[in-house]
């Protein structure tokens, strides 16, 4: 015997103004969750940053846009971390930083010194620990010589007066022994991979590690800057100077170092 029919009752359309609450309120829904996965990337994962100066040339150019892993780093000793892949910082990374001092700025330099190791540099050669440190991507400019740069610690009475942060003058000697920088624990020491173009830990001291924001990984564009508008320019001459290097982007972006991961 068949079974009998079951009558299925459809259920009356929702009126119009109903249907379109519920249209919008789903828009909402994934807007808000969209702005949410934005924020968490931008403040835990990635954050992009601008090279603005001369002190990585020539493996970051001043114009490379950098993509930067806050996450490799994010480790501070909770339990659930090592489930998760973050690292301890390495010699030879690039980082970046906040400035230690006044508006504390983000920079980017490559960490050459680790907490405990013992550095010095002899005739512009880098040695930790009583090794020579191979370093093939820094450059030296031929014309350029600083006692300072080239040999470090200096002695207690040979402290240039000139782009030495004076907080880093006054305390460098007690880290300084038998003619070696002692990192404490806690801190690493900096260069610029354009060796004699860099304000760096020679001149204001360690990074702490709190300091250490992420590591960039990806140069996703590279304009090549125009000279800059002079100062006294008028309103008319920026404008008009704006308007000339937007109207010659392709021009300028450095088409090959798109896409590059940073080294």
């Amino acid at each position: 015997m068949s079974e009998p029919a079951v009558a299925i009752r459809e259920q009356p359309a929702p009126p119009l103004a109903r249907r379109r609450r519920t249209l919008w309120r789903e828009y909402a829904e994934s807007l808000l969750v969209t702005i949410l996965l934005v924020l968490f990337g931008t403040s835990f994962v990635v954050q992009a940053y601008k090279i603005p100066s001369r002190s990585m040339e020539q493996t970051l150019l001043v114009g490379d846009h950098l993509l930067v892993n806050k996450f490799v780093y994010g480790g501070r000793g909770a339990w659930y971390e090592k489930f998760l892949p973050y690292r301890e910082v390495r010699r030879g990374d690039i980082v970046v930083f906040r400035f230690p001092y006044d508006d504390h700025a983000h920079y980017v330099k490559r960490v050459i010194g680790l907490p405990g190791d013992r550095l010095k540099i002899v005739s512009q050669q880098v040695y930790i620990n009583g090794e020579p440190l191979e370093e093939p991507y820094k450059v030296h400019n031929p014309d350029s010589y600083d006692p300072y740069e080239d040999n470090f610690p200096p002695a207690a009475n040979l402290i240039p007066l000139r782009n030495v942060r004076p907080e880093w003058r006054q305390t460098i000697q007690q880290y300084v022994e038998q003619g070696e920088l002692v990192i404490p624990p806690g801190k690493y020491f900096v260069l610029g991979d354009n060796r004699d173009s860099s304000l760096d830990s020679r001149y204001w001291g360690f990074v702490d590690r709190e300091n250490i924001m992420g590591q960039p990984v990806l140069i996703y564009w590279s304009l090549e800057i125009p000279d800059e508008v002079p100062d006294g320019a008028t309103w008319n001459e920026r404008l008009a100077g704006w308007t000339h290097l937007l109207l010659t982007v392709p021009r300028h972006t450095r088409w090959q170092r798109m896409f590059r991961l940073v080294r």
